[in-house]
């Protein structure tokens, strides 16, 4: 034998023929439609004893795109031969793609012996069969919690904003257009304290609180968790997606969503280019993110209509963000 090679490509046909070819030339093949079944094999594969000794994935899918695949992956087992398909590359793709180690780039279509010839080109390696070590240094999780605000004090509007902007335990406030006039993030180590931010609020002039939203930690799995995790630590050791006071972004975004879904539905969503974060709310049953993103006047955002096509949302809500402080 060859090898094992993990196939994740989202067109039923492809992953048909890559896996009769390969088996032809004596790989051991698994394929799997999309980013969260990938995960699942590799850790009950692990679990198992059993290594891989090629990945071979697709760019665009319909859950985790392949370059973030590929990013963790290179993260967990950064000796594992990868080779990334496309039929829509370009040279960005391309460039990003070999900027990982050990990593081949090949168009679509292209013929099985192609195919042979490029993993044939990448360096041997495998995915470890040893359990993760769990690195939990068992540190308090901070809590959070969403408020949204309805100015009824149109007058000092600025000087109300500007109180929330400032205030304690505030780590974001912004103004919004939609169904309120602002969104806060309050932040404590205990949800007293969050309640505590919570009653300030509610004792400033001028304003009805509408809403406080604990935010949850989603219901996953434990391999789909620690994969978002990893990525998370990835992007952020790279200068990613980081909290600000005052983003800059476009909207918000309320998703209100089937509870029964939410690990699909939240993967989805948090590996959107265009999302900048996004949190659990409300048991489960909405999430709360913010994405960026600029098109015609009046447009709805294109990430917006992606969302609102995935089974199991039920409803995307927009609140475009108002700068009232410049940086």
């Amino acid at each position: 034998m060859k090898g094992r090679v993990l196939i994740i490509d989202d067109e039923a046909e492809i992953r048909r023929n890559l896996t009769v070819g390969l088996t032809q030339e004596d790989y051991t093949v698994v394929a799997c439609p999309d980013g969260l079944s990938a995960i699942h094999e590799l850790n009950q594969a692990r679990a198992k004893g059993l290594a891989y000794d090629f990945m071979v994935t697709d760019i665009f899918m319909p859950d985790i795109d392949g370059l973030k695949i590929l990013k963790v992956i290179k993260n967990q087992y950064p000796e594992l031969p990868v080779l990334v398909i496309t039929g829509f590359g370009d040279e960005r793709l391309e460039v990003t793609a070999l900027s990982e180690e050990n990593t081949g780039f090949l168009d679509k279509p292209f013929e099985i012996s192609e195919l042979v010839n490029a993993l044939n080109e990448l360096s041997p390696g495998q995915t470890s069969t040893t359990a993760p070590i769990d690195d939990d240094d068992g540190m308090r999780e901070s809590v959070s919690a969403y408020l949204t605000v309805k100015v009824v004090d149109q007058d000092n509007s600025l000087d109300i904003y500007d109180t929330l902007y400032r205030l304690e335990g505030i780590i974001s406030c912004d103004a919004v257009r939609g169904d309120f006039d602002i969104i806060l993030l309050a932040r404590g180590e205990t949800m007293d304290q969050v309640q505590d931010v919570f009653n300030r609020v509610g004792e400033i002039e001028g304003i009805e609180v509408l809403s406080m939203s604990p935010v949850e930690r989603p219901k996953l799995d434990r391999d789909v968790d620690q994969f978002i995790d990893n990525y998370k630590a990835a992007v952020s050791s790279e200068g990613g997606k980081q909290e600000h006071k005052n983003p800059g972004t476009i909207s918000y975004i309320i998703v209100d969503i089937e509870a029964d879904a939410i690990q699909k539905i939240y993967t989805t969503v948090f590996f959107v280019d265009e999302v900048v974060f996004c949190d659990v709310i409300d048991e489960g049953t909405k999430l709360v993110g913010m994405i960026t993103g600029f098109g015609a006047m009046g447009r709805t955002p294109r990430v917006i209509e992606k969302l609102s096509q995935i089974d199991g949302v039920l409803r995307v809500r927009e609140a475009k963000v108002i700068k009232l402080i410049e940086d």
